[in-house]
């Protein structure tokens, strides 16, 4: 049976845990307002994001007037418009989200722990808008250019063939492309943090690095659209990230080793 004792042990250790859960329900609540918030803010410059996201397709054409886009069915064009404002407001409020997720770990957390993780905490929208911006400049205006070079023009013994990108579809492949390079692009961030956490060293990554070099072209397969150049164009930058990733673990690696030697 239970004793007095235990029951106000239980009481204790309930209510740390209702304050926890309090809490988690008030953090969520901000980053929830302010993703809607960004999201109606968003919505009503829809038009000019997407004009911003379909640039490297006006570039492949080299002319705006001739870049044609189609849409197919009466509410495309509308669906088309809230996926940019969702998408728009998710790139918005991800530095109040990231807060708010720091608010709620951070005081979970010792002071030098807080100072370690901050860094990453920082350098993950880093990362993944640059990843955005390779695929912006670089991959998205290569896959245009070779998509608009297939086009073939009418004669006496065959068709024309125009490619007529349809606006949602469009939207889906730069989307796929952008998260995709994002994602790859955390790959210092993930490792370094393994590596802090003694997962993981740099005899071990330089070890696997034939593997890894297969995993990410996989991976660059899976992510991307079936076509070489965007697989390409993610596989090689992850893996001079992979390498930087090294460099980054052998750095934390010697300040590790120094404080212990200091500490001893």
């Amino acid at each position: 049976m239970r004793t007095a004792v235990d029951e106000a042990d239980i009481e204790a250790s309930r209510a740390p845990l209702l304050d926890h859960l309090i809490e988690l329900r008030a953090r969520l609540i901000k980053a929830l307002i302010a993703f809607v918030v960004m999201f109606f803010l968003c919505y009503a410059v829809s038009t000019q994001i997407y004009n911003i996201l379909v640039q490297p397709y006006v570039w492949a054409v080299g002319d705006p007037a001739q870049a044609h886009m189609v849409y197919t069915h009466a509410l495309e064009l509308l669906f088309t418009h809230i996926q940019v404002a969702a998408f728009g407001a998710g790139f918005l409020a991800f530095p109040i989200i990231a807060t708010q997720i720091y608010k709620f770990v951070a005081p979970g957390l010792y002071k030098n722990e807080r100072q370690a993780f901050l860094p990453y905490l920082l350098a993950t929208p880093i990362l993944f808008l640059m990843g955005a911006m390779l695929v912006y400049f670089v991959a998205m205006p290569l896959l245009m250019r070779f998509s608009v070079s297939m086009q073939q023009f009418a004669a006496a013994d065959h068709p024309e063939i125009q490619f007529l990108p349809k606006v949602n579809e469009y939207l889906s492949l730069i989307m796929t492309l952008l998260f995709a390079f994002g994602i790859c692009f955390q790959l210092p961030v993930v490792l370094t943090l393994l590596a802090r956490a003694g997962i993981i060293d740099s005899t071990f990554l330089k070890g696997k690095r034939r593997y890894a070099i297969v995993l990410v072209f996989v991976a660059a397969a899976v992510l991307t659209p079936p076509d070489v150049i965007s697989q390409c164009a993610l596989a090689v930058p992850t893996l001079l990230l992979y390498e930087v990733s090294i460099l980054a673990v052998v750095m934390v690696e010697r300040k590790k080793a120094r404080l212990d030697a200091e500490s001893a």
